[in-house]
């Protein structure tokens, strides 16, 4: 891929592809703002390099159609606090008044335009559409990991319409860490997978289970292995219908000698609003009338003897109910053991960012990554149509 430094931005109309698709409070400000400020050195570079940028981003799913809870407004606004200076807002991503804007933006000036899904061509990758948004540059770049995974028009579609693509410093971030974790690993390495469903990391557990030493499976997802196993779950949620293909992901990694790690024991309440009643139970003996909710003190211990002797280390997915203390506590201490130690340690997927972040680890860890999906997409093995599309642009 052609990089942000190989391109001259000297009074070049930049369109920037951000993701902007942050978390937003009741009062509609910005709750978690990683992703703008991962973001800010490439904004930075292209503004002190005279540069004119034009920032496009999607927020929610508005479903191809206007709607105020949806509008950029917030991040603006954030971004503007952040760079203390003004950053307006165009009232949206295409059309005269946005090509006017754009058209008298001087060098060091930036524009954010407003939800490029407001418009249904934006997902359906439009080639109308891609080629009404690269009209706005001179210059495109990808910054925005976390949407790579998609096939749309101002990640993919853009890039065959406008004269110069390039990646931003922060999808180079991404893919470098994504590489050096998984091309050419120090080892021992470990893959940690938490989250609800293994439904949803099939492919990730099939692609990682050759490549890695330890697999450490926590989270609900555990509780389908645990069926696999003959385990008695009470009312935790099982995804029965992936109970036979955990229990041939556990004799895969078997046969490949890598060390599968489940929970030992784990924090039990009625639900997650009963945090009054939890208690810890091996994971033999889970009442029936009780549910999972968290991996146990027993498990943390066995989980962080495996990780000590790691130099690789990717982690996806929660443990427990991490927003809901108490259990938080096993997501917590698993974040604050990796920040202790001597390897990379790689965390992805937007609910263990979020973890890593409220146990104060954020800047003990390797890397977060920004991608959710992306990143998730990366570890099945998958590759991504926003950098394919700037690969082969080069």
């Amino acid at each position: 891929m052609k990089t942000l430094d190989e391109v001259d931005l000297q009074g070049k109309r930049v369109f920037m592809r951000v993701d902007f698709n942050v978390p937003l409070d009741k009062e509609r400000r910005v709750k978690d703002d990683l992703r703008i400020r991962a973001v800010l050195p490439s904004i930075q570079k292209v503004l002190e390099s005279g540069g004119r940028l034009i920032l496009a981003s999607h927020l929610g799913r508005p479903k191809g159609k206007v709607a105020p809870e949806f509008s950029l407004a917030p991040a603006a606004e954030q971004l503007s606090k952040l760079m203390s200076r003004p950053v307006a807002l165009a009232p949206d991503c295409i059309g005269p008044e946005v090509d006017k804007m754009a058209a008298q933006l001087s060098a060091g000036e930036l524009l954010l335009l407003e939800n490029l899904r407001f418009h249904p061509e934006e997902e359906k990758n439009d080639p109308g559409f891609s080629k009404l948004l690269a009209a706005l540059a001179d210059v495109y770049v990808n910054e925005a990991f976390a949407a790579s995974h998609r096939a749309h028009a101002s990640v993919e579609g853009i890039t065959k319409f406008a004269p110069v693509c390039a990646a931003g410093y922060q999808l180079q971030k991404e893919i470098e860490y994504f590489r050096k974790a998984m091309d050419n690993p120090r080892r021992p390495m470990a893959i940690i997978v938490g989250g609800a469903k293994v439904s949803s990391k099939l492919g990730l557990l099939e692609n990682l289970i050759p490549r890695t030493d330890y697999l450490i499976i926590g989270g609900a997802m555990a509780n389908t292995f645990f069926k696999a196993r003959g385990l008695e779950t009470g009312k935790s949620l099982v995804e029965d219908d992936f109970v036979e293909k955990a229990a041939q992901l556990l004799a895969a990694g078997g046969r490949k000698g890598v060390k599968m790690l489940l929970p030992v024991d784990v924090v039990v309440a009625p639900d997650e609003t009963a945090g009054d009643q939890a208690r810890q139970v091996p994971v033999e003996s889970v009442p029936p009338d009780l549910r999972i909710l968290d991996i146990g003190d027993r498990t943390v211990e066995a989980f962080e003897t495996a990780l000590k002797s790691c130099r690789t280390i990717i982690w996806n997915g929660p443990m427990g109910v991490f927003e809901t203390p108490p259990f938080n506590k096993g997501t917590f201490a698993l974040a604050e053991f990796m920040g202790s130690l001597d390897a990379l340690t790689i965390v992805g997927g937007g609910d263990s960012a979020s973890a890593v972040r409220q146990a104060g680890a954020q800047d003990k860890v390797s890397y977060i990554s920004t991608g959710g999906g992306a990143f998730l997409e990366m570890l099945e093995g998958k590759q991504l149509p926003g950098v394919l599309a700037l690969e082969s642009r080069q």
